[in-house]
């Protein structure tokens, strides 16, 4: 299922790529622990890079599912892991119907790279990347049969959001940025596979849930704890799970720094 023409060494289009490419992280780590920073990173530039092509959340996090996927199905070092997301930003723009222009998508990832400087030349290099993403795009497509489409928590959580909000005092909600770090916290969980090993509704669950208590924020209590009134399928046991996996990610976070 490999096309050849997909198969871009780190080399390649070598003043895009950041140096050092996949060898960003201490060679006396596990292999495991070293790839875990490399999609960290990459979804980070997934994430920025979204931003600057004004994307808007729902594609982006459509994106890091994509290229996680794909990375669960191919080694990290048969493939150059920042062309593989630049093809998921321009895969996931059709998905979710934002369509981004490849040469957008060249051009942000090369300045995100290449601080300061100007827009690429339309040379036979540009053509070249042109062409690697496309064809990735279809590497893509392929390993993944063409099954790229995704349930996402954000509907979730943003049906979550209204129904706590409605239990409690306008005042109690004003006062404490709940909605803003439940969507932030949200977002993060898209650098590691969290996002694709978890059902979406449990992510959303567990990111108003870490938000809520994060500030001290209670709700009225009923027969039922209010997750279970709003996620029948929730366990107290998958909240923690999925808290424990974020919190990794930030401990990753740092490491990465």
């Amino acid at each position: 299922m490999e096309g050849p023409s997909s198969r871009v060494p780190s080399t390649q289009h070598g003043g895009l790529w950041p140096s050092g490419g996949r060898d960003l992280c201490e060679e006396t780590e596990s292999d495991p622990a070293r790839d875990m920073k490399t999609h960290f990173r990459v979804c980070r530039f997934i994430m920025e890079t979204g931003v600057k092509l004004g994307m808007r959340s729902v594609p982006v996090a459509t994106a890091c599912v994509l290229y996680h996927h794909f990375f669960e199905r191919v080694n990290i070092h048969a493939y150059e892991p920042y062309l593989v997301a630049m093809s998921c930003v321009y895969l996931a723009g059709k998905v979710e119907e934002q369509h981004i222009r490849t040469r957008d998508i060249i051009n942000v990832s090369h300045r995100y790279f290449n601080s300061g400087s100007p827009p690429l030349e339309c040379d036979k290099e540009f053509w070249d990347l042109r062409d690697s993403v496309v064809q990735c795009e279809l590497l893509i497509l392929r390993q993944l049969n063409f099954h790229v489409s995704f349930e996402s928590p954000h509907k979730y959580l943003l049906h979550y959001l209204l129904s706590v909000r409605a239990l409690l005092n306008r005042h109690a909600w004003s006062r404490t940025p709940v909605a803003e770090t439940s969507w932030a916290l949200l977002r993060d969980c898209y650098h590691g596979t969290m996002c694709i090993h978890h059902k979406p509704q449990h992510i959303a669950i567990a990111t108003l849930y870490l938000a809520l208590n994060s500030y001290g924020v209670e709700l009225p209590v009923g027969e039922r704890q209010w997750w279970q009134v709003l996620c029948e399928d929730v366990t107290e046991a998958d909240i923690d799970t999925v808290i424990s996996d974020l919190l990794q990610l930030y401990d990753m976070e740092a490491k990465c720094i």
